[in-house]
């Protein structure tokens, strides 16, 4: 087991929502509001989705047995850096650039979390 998972999810929750924070309070002192689907993405699956990820970690740490815990994890930091990227570049009028990157990211995003089901529903009793 990697009791540490948990615990290596919560922190980077942390510092995700620290990044989505700041984006927010540029966005109100800026008055360009245009990043608000990036900020929305960035909090939810970067502060909550990762918080939720530590918690199942953590209740249920034999959960944490093997590598695919450790290949979700990495997919999922993989996924929400490049979707962030991609939506910012989107939001940003770069729309040719970001379109291709935040799709590329949607797909590894749900193959992980089908990934972190496989993992719930053999692992959590």
């Amino acid at each position: 087991m990697n009791r540490g998972l948990s615990v290596h999810f919560l922190r980077a929750s942390v510092l995700y929502a620290l990044a989505g924070m700041a984006l927010g309070i540029h966005m109100a002192a800026s008055h360009d509001h245009s990043q608000l689907p990036t900020h929305a993405h960035l909090m939810l699956f970067g502060w909550v989705g990762m918080t939720i990820y530590a918690a199942v970690y953590k209740l249920w740490p034999d959960a944490t047995a093997g590598l695919l815990p450790k290949l979700h994890m990495l997919a999922a930091h993989a996924a929400l850096v490049v979707l962030v990227a991609g939506l910012y570049l989107i939001y940003d009028g770069n729309i040719e650039i970001g379109d291709p990157i935040a799709a590329i990211a949607s797909v590894i995003l749900i193959a992980n979390m089908a990934l972190f089901a496989w993992i719930v529903w053999r692992k959590v009793r």
